[in-house]
């Protein structure tokens, strides 16, 4: 069984900073790409950004400038810092893994159950 354990959210005021992290744990060979997903109510899930196994990164435009997303790869784990949180930012984080659990296994998509981020006004 692969989990992925979210934390880090909270209540933030606008302009504000917060960090979420996500660690991925169960039969795991290789971590291929770790980030974050947003939702919106009414909205689909959108990409924030993604840090893949060799390091390159990729950010929604919306969060370019604000949001930096890293990993340790020894812990299994990704944490994206957000900067200058907005009210109109999607509240739903949802951390998105791409793994293999064996050296001849297909890779699979995973997804953490979604931890909550709110900016109060």
């Amino acid at each position: 069984q692969v989990q992925l354990v979210e934390s880090g959210g909270g209540l933030v005021q606008p302009g504000g900073s917060l960090t979420l992290s996500c660690a991925a744990s169960g039969s795991i060979f290789d971590i291929y790409a770790m980030g974050w997903y947003r939702q919106a109510p009414g909205n689909q899930r959108e990409l924030v950004a993604i840090i893949t196994d060799n390091g390159s990164t990729n950010y929604a435009d919306s969060v370019k400038g604000r949001f930096t997303i890293s990993r340790d790869s020894a812990k299994k784990t990704v944490y994206m810092q957000m900067n200058s949180l907005k009210p109109e930012d999607p509240s739903v984080y949802y951390c998105y893994a791409v793994l293999a659990q064996s050296r001849l296994s297909r890779r699979n998509n995973y997804w953490g159950q979604g931890t909550q981020v709110t900016v109060s006004s």
